[in-house]
């Protein structure tokens, strides 16, 4: 597979020296010896005491806890280091090697670690929350005590050590193998006919093209484009069908066989106790967005009028309209996002600005590069590093202002340390889609003709529902998919594409036509594989940002600081604490009615715009 060519984010990437100079840095095994002789020691010091505490050693807890969190953050470098490079050169067998050593020798490191949570979580709760209680633990307090939910589902120092160590072939192994094959892969791109210009030095004919380019032909003006994309991907997809669905289905076995083992209720109580959430709350999120439904069938409605196409397609739903937007080169992708900050917050601003600036940033095409996009916050002594895929579309900015979301929150929660500077999933998008939506507001500045003002709207809306709607879709899909592995047994391609297309099609009514090669899209999606049970989190972002930008508009300048300060705390406390500072009670089944009612006014708005 060729780069790319003329695409202005060749050479856009990012520079790992603040981590480690290269793969064959000294540093990298002297910071892994040195982590496994304070893990040593760090167990001959605490074993036993931790778990023997009184309430008025609170200095003991705080001690060992400022411990655990240096010698954790310098084992876990490395392999974040490793998991950087691996992201942006899969096909590197120099990296993969590093990925494997760094996250084996982590393992062993760990084992001395183990006893701490087990220890920690058979102290009586009365003599825990003394200790927590106490003033020179104050900035830990939420940490130990969230810890303490999983008690029930620990299992015994050996087991838990097993669990731990098998990681490596199993689950870990497993996502490893889904994201060199997924990196890799390339489908088939025939150019309709008579071929449609191209940029210059790609030709007309026939061609191998990565995941992420087909995926964006998918948003080309000409159905015919788009309808070969669709094919091509397809097809690229069906040559690794094999792989993909065993990969699934062990992945999914994996998790079921974890949950037994630890008496988890259900498939989704890890999820939901990492993300310090209700089951109850993430249903009614849930239901509450497939009752609105209609409101995406009542979209693609108007879209068909608008593009004028009878009956919409799969492919046809990311078509632009005929206002359609200028493609934008990096620079002024830069220029838009840096703006959007700096007016809603110099601070937000300078650290967008760092990013830049100091290359923090990875986003060229190029072979073996990982899809899609995401933000890593490395570890607090250094800072975040972001990856994404620039294809130089307006969506591509809304990406860009996304993962620069991520990467404001992670670099303001570094003050937190280690052990609480990252947040649970469901707060952890909240900021990405804010500075989603504060560029959005930017570009509907930059383009305020009536054409383009339609088209940033409805580019907005399906962006709205990919986030929110199509996330629910693929939570139940999994849901779907986890309950009929264990009932039925190991899945073949087709069976997972049936429940595929059903819970695609519950959302799309017979609005939108799905083709049958649409069956197999399910197999590229990476959280499926790296996180089950992530998707639902989006939703939660995506309506909890539209009520907090509500507030925005409603408050000006005042919500600022109190937005900063909300980012600055990182984990540090449970995210419905932390939002009832700003006025938001996401445990209201109420709440995510809202969100969805201001979507609905998108829509609306969209309708009256249309026939202006």
């Amino acid at each position: 597979m060729a780069q790319t060519t003329g695409n202005t984010a060749s050479g856009v990437t990012w520079n790992l020296a603040d981590l480690y100079q290269a793969v064959n840095d000294p540093a990298i095994d002297k910071d892994l010896a040195a982590a496994l002789r304070r893990a040593k020691a760090f167990e001959k010091k605490y074993r036993g005491k931790i778990k023997a505490l009184k309430p008025t050693q609170a200095k003991t807890l705080l001690t060992a806890v400022v411990e655990l969190e240096s010698l954790s953050e310098q084992m876990d470098r490395p392999a974040v280091f490793a998991g950087l490079l691996h992201a942006g050169k899969t096909d590197d067998p120099k990296h993969g090697a590093l990925l494997a050593r760094t996250q084996e020798q982590r393992t062993q490191i760990n084992k001395h670690l183990i006893f701490f949570d087990l220890e920690w979580v058979a102290v009586p709760q009365p003599t825990a929350k003394k200790l927590v209680a106490h003033a020179s633990v104050k900035k830990y307090r939420h940490w130990p005590m969230q810890k303490r939910v999983w008690k029930p589902y620990y299992r015994s120092e050996p087991e838990e050590k097993i669990l731990d160590a098998k990681q490596m072939t199993g689950r870990s192994a497993f996502g490893r193998l889904f994201e060199e094959t997924t990196a890799s892969l390339t489908c088939p791109f025939a150019p309709p006919s008579p071929p449609t210009p191209l940029p210059e030095g790609e030709g007309g004919m026939a061609r191998e093209i990565s995941v992420q380019e087909i995926l964006a032909k998918l948003y080309d003006p000409d159905r015919a484009v788009r309808k070969a994309a669709a094919e091509g991907l397809t097809k690229g997809l069906q040559s690794q069908s094999r792989l993909l669905t065993f990969i699934f289905n062990n992945i999914v076995l994996d998790h079921r066989t974890d949950c037994e083992l630890r008496e988890y209720p259900d498939v989704m109580t890890p999820r939901n106790l990492a993300n310090e959430i209700d089951g109850k709350v993430v249903e009614a999120l849930m239901s509450a967005t497939e009752t609105h439904f209609s409101l995406v069938q009542r979209y693609y409605r108007l879209k068909g009028k608008l593009i004028g196409i009878e009956q919409l397609f799969d492919y046809d739903r990311y078509a632009p309209l005929s206002g359609e937007l200028p493609r934008c080169d990096w620079p002024t992708a830069r220029s838009i996002v840096q703006e959007s900050y700096d007016a809603f917050s110099p601070d937000a601003g300078g650290i967008v600005r760092t990013f830049f600036e100091k290359s923090w940033i990875d986003a060229e095409l190029r072979p073996g590069k990982r899809g899609g996009a995401f933000s890593s916050s490395a570890v607090p002594s250094v800072h975040p590093y972001i990856l994404l895929n620039y294809t130089e579309r307006i969506r591509d900015v809304m990406t860009l202002a996304h993962e620069l979301g991520h990467g404001v929150h992670q670099y303001l929660s570094r003050g937190q340390g280690y052990l609480q500077c990252d947040t649970p999933l469901t707060t952890a998008e909240m900021a990405s889609v804010f500075g989603e939506m504060l560029t959005f507001r930017r570009l509907q500045e930059l383009y305020p003709g009536a054409k383009e003002r339609l088209a940033m709207l409805c580019s907005k809306i399906e962006d709205a529902f990919a986030t929110v709607f199509r996330q629910v879709v693929l939570t139940r899909f999994e849901q779907r998919l986890h309950a009929a592995r264990q009932k039925q047994g190991e899945l073949d391609a087709d069976a997972i594409g049936t429940i595929w297309m059903e819970a695609n099609q519950a959302m799309f009514g017979d609005v939108v036509t799905l083709t049958d090669g649409y069956r197999h899209w399910w197999s590229y999606i990476g959280h499926f594989i790296r996180s089950p049970f992530y998707c639902y989190a989006y939703a939660f972002g995506e309506l909890l940002v539209l009520a907090l930008y509500q507030k925005y508009k409603q408050d000006g300048a005042a919500f600022v600081p109190k937005y900063v300060e909300l980012l600055s705390a990182g984990g540090s406390d449970a995210p419905h604490k932390l939002l009832a500072k700003l006025g938001v009670d996401v445990t209201d089944p109420k709440f995510w009615e809202l969100g969805l009612r201001l979507l609905g006014d998108m829509v609306s708005e969209a309708e009256t715009l249309a026939e202006a």
